[in-house]
């Protein structure tokens, strides 16, 4: 299958490829997202996601036409390409991704499951770096509370390097995962300052959700009074806090400390 050739940035493909980028509505008006980098397209075909459209810079890709099944493909020069591209480095290659909805009840949850619980964070790529945490811990899933970005934001899967296709992530709200948490029997230990045990003396052998909060205010008294257990990090230090995604690592590989002690 031939490529065929865009020669104007105006062309209406390249508008609808820049309008994915830039805004949520969009993406959800059609139903695709955009994915760039030879890496992280290559692991969301391996996840199954379906290859809606690929633009390609021979220039910068190589001579080789990519394809993926059911794929349109269009060719750009390298000026064109500059101009797409959300970020530097991404190898020639851009493709359009047919969207997923995915939700709780599609959750498929591991004898101890270990969940991360994000409420109302609204960096892109805190939450993108939170994911590829994620799935280095091979956490069950990623659920996004009360959600402040769209998850299909070009930011989270650069952010992710592609760890995003291979975490369950659900956005929903704080009300309906609270309820979905304790009919599965997992707890809940929230991140928090106040009423705390240091994370190191809590049992995270058990079926687990760690709930993160914003840098900014932390948790709401919703996720506060459903909690089993509050945890904090120690700060030796002037700060009172961690970003985000660092608390969120530190506390997930915790987790898979604790339950390779007791396998």
């Amino acid at each position: 299958m031939h490529s065929e050739l865009i020669t104007s940035a105006q062309n209406p493909k390249v508008k609808l490829l820049l309008e994915l980028q830039q805004k949520s509505q969009e993406r959800r008006r059609h139903g695709l997202f955009v994915v760039e980098g030879r890496r992280e397209i290559e692991r969301c075909m391996n996840r199954g996601y379906q290859i809606d459209t690929i633009f390609w810079c021979p220039e910068i890709f190589g001579a080789e036409e990519p394809a993926a099944d059911g794929a349109r493909v269009f060719q750009v020069s390298a000026d064109i390409y500059n101009k797409v591209a959300y970020r530097g480095g991404t190898e020639g290659i851009i493709a359009e991704v047919v969207s997923r909805q995915h939700n709780l009840e599609s959750l498929k949850l591991q004898k101890r499951p270990l969940i991360v619980v994000l409420e109302s964070v609204e960096k892109p790529g805190n939450v993108g770096a939170i994911l590829r945490s994620a799935d280095a811990a091979n956490v069950d899933a990623v659920i996004v509370c009360d959600p402040q970005c769209d998850l299909y934001n070009p930011n989270i899967i650069r952010a992710s390097v592609g760890a995003f296709f291979s975490v369950p992530t659900v956005a929903c709200t704080s009300e309906e995962c609270i309820q979905w948490l304790k009919a599965n029997g997992i707890q809940i230990l929230t991140a928090q300052l106040q009423d705390s045990y240091y994370y190191y003396e809590t049992d995270m052998a058990r079926p687990t959700a760690i709930v993160m909060g914003t840098e900014a205010t932390g948790l709401t008294d919703k996720w506060r009074q459903a909690a089993d257990a509050h945890i904090k990090i120690p700060m030796l230090g002037i700060g009172d806090s961690l970003n985000v995604s660092v608390s969120a690592a530190i506390l997930m590989f915790e987790a898979v400390r604790q339950r390779n002690k007791v396998k």
